[in-house]
């Protein structure tokens, strides 16, 4: 059973950086896509990145396009977002998960970590 664990969040100012990594264990030969997903405050979660695995693809939400960018270690055992010129409006929890296609990410019964918090001042 695939596990997943986040970390890397906190407190930044508006205009900082953070990386977020999601430690990847368990994962099955099907697990080709990996996203990030965050969820702010009173609002449902919502779509930020995500990377094909097998050949490093990604995709972004257009809200993050050019800030963010997201990334895997040669063992794709670990998923990266780094983010850049980051924003108030940019707080929420980040979650991270992973399924057999980047167009299946999402779905409510794949793994999900347990999500970090994001907290950018203004």
């Amino acid at each position: 059973q695939v596990q997943l664990v986040e970390s890397g969040g906190g407190l930044v100012q508006a205009g900082g950086s953070l990386t977020l990594s999601c430690a990847a264990s368990g994962r099955t030969t099907s697990d080709h896509a990996a996203g990030w997903f965050r969820q702010r405050s009173g609002n449902e979660r919502e779509f930020v990145a995500a990377t094909d695995w097998s050949g490093g693809t990604t995709y972004y939400a257009e809200s993050v396009k050019g800030r963010f960018t997201i990334s895997g270690d040669n063992a794709m055992s670990t998923v990266y977002l780094q983010m850049n010129s980051l924003k108030p409006e940019d707080t929420a929890v980040y979650y991270c998960t992973v399924d057999t296609r980047v167009g299946a990410l999402g779905r409510d019964f794949a793994p999900w970590g347990q999500g970090t918090q994001v907290t950018v001042s203004s």
